[in-house]
């Protein structure tokens, strides 16, 4: 059964503050930092919020999208939005220098298998309104406001991996993210940190010979063409935060804090739905222009993985601390919860 929360808070939002309301707030521009290009997931959401937030006030807000490249590169784009510069942002593994709780996604082996069930659980207001999660950004000068898996993570490779005997010394680049590093060496593969936008000539001149990307990223940044083989292990979604600056954000009137949060729990179906049929097209295009590999891991296989992964965890407990284990723990008991 789909979710219908959100639905029904963006109808009560409507109904409570009506049109005369909308017609009250100022005119206002609202800058969007994007991590990834035109035509991808955080293009998609984002072009969505922007349209939504303009209806629901009448016209009186207006978003301008920055896609990857516009503001500089990923850390450029959280010290905008931390500065105040641009009023919103997305963050996914690069965040963790930043919002060093947020590397609680880029822990392999945590969520469940099924996309939609953990879309529900990060958007959940027991984890997304958490106090540990909101103060893990707001003591950064952040606000976030939504969670967006993206798809799975999939290993992008030259040659098959099955077992981590077969990752042994492979070059694969990771964001610059001391838990990922971990995790892939201990998997026994070779970590490298790579701005996203080399990626692609650090494939084709040998400087990596592996890559981790949801499905229409590979494709969009034609990362395929330079690899032979995709490999399907579940062991991550690539999950991005929205977020925006604390400071503007707390100094929005009540009703605009309503109206975007019920944009906010109205786009987790939408951008679920977009992110499924922008992976499968994706991949339909991979596979028709390439001859490269699919190999999927059976449970077996991801299982040998999993359990080098848990470790990781008190990795991150360590480097976190009391507030990250806390919220480790709050996200694998929602995770059992629907589970059993």
């Amino acid at each position: 059964m789909r979710w219908q929360t959100g639905v029904c808070a963006a109808a009560l939002g409507l109904a409570v503050f009506g049109v005369g309301t909308a017609q009250a707030i100022e005119n206002q521009t609202w800058r969007f930092g994007l991590e990834e290009i035109e035509g991808s997931v955080q293009y998609e959401y984002a072009a969505r919020f922007g349209e939504l937030m303009n209806e629901r006030t009448d016209g009186a807000v207006t978003v301008q999208l920055f896609p990857y490249g516009q503001l500089g590169g990923l850390t450029d784009i959280y010290d905008a939005v931390q500065s105040g510069a641009i009023q919103l942002a997305f963050g996914s593994g690069f965040l963790g220098g930043t919002v060093p709780e947020s590397q609680l996604f880029s822990l392999n082996f945590i969520l469940t298998d099924d996309e939609w069930t953990n879309t529900q659980i990060l958007n959940s207001e027991e984890f997304r309104k958490n106090e540990d999660f909101v103060d893990a950004f707001r003591n950064r000068d952040l606000h976030p406001l939504a969670v967006v898996p993206e798809g799975w993570q999939v290993w992008g490779l030259q040659q098959p991996v099955r077992t981590p005997e077969d990752f042994s010394g492979i070059a694969i680049r990771t964001m610059d993210n001391r838990l990922l590093r971990e995790t892939y060496q201990a998997y026994g593969a070779d970590p490298t940190t790579m701005e996203y936008g080399e990626i692609y000539s650090g494939l084709q001149l040998g400087q990596i010979e592996g890559n981790i990307q949801p499905v229409f990223a590979h494709e969009e940044m034609s990362f395929y063409e330079v690899q032979d083989y995709l490999v399907f292990a579940n062991q991550a979604q690539f999950i991005a935060t929205f977020m925006g600056n604390r400071d503007w954000y707390d100094g929005l009137s009540d009703e605009l804090k309503e109206i975007v949060d019920g944009v906010v729990v109205d786009l987790v179906e939408y951008i679920h739905d977009v992110q499924v049929q922008l992976n499968t097209e994706r991949l339909d295009v991979i596979t028709s222009n390439s001859d490269i590999q699919l190999v999927e891991l059976t449970a077996e296989e991801r299982e040998a993985f999993r359990e080098l992964s848990l470790p990781v965890r008190d990795t991150f407990v360590e480097m976190v601390g009391e507030r990250g284990e806390r919220l480790l723990n709050l996200l694998l008991e929602l995770v059992e919860e629907h589970e059993d």
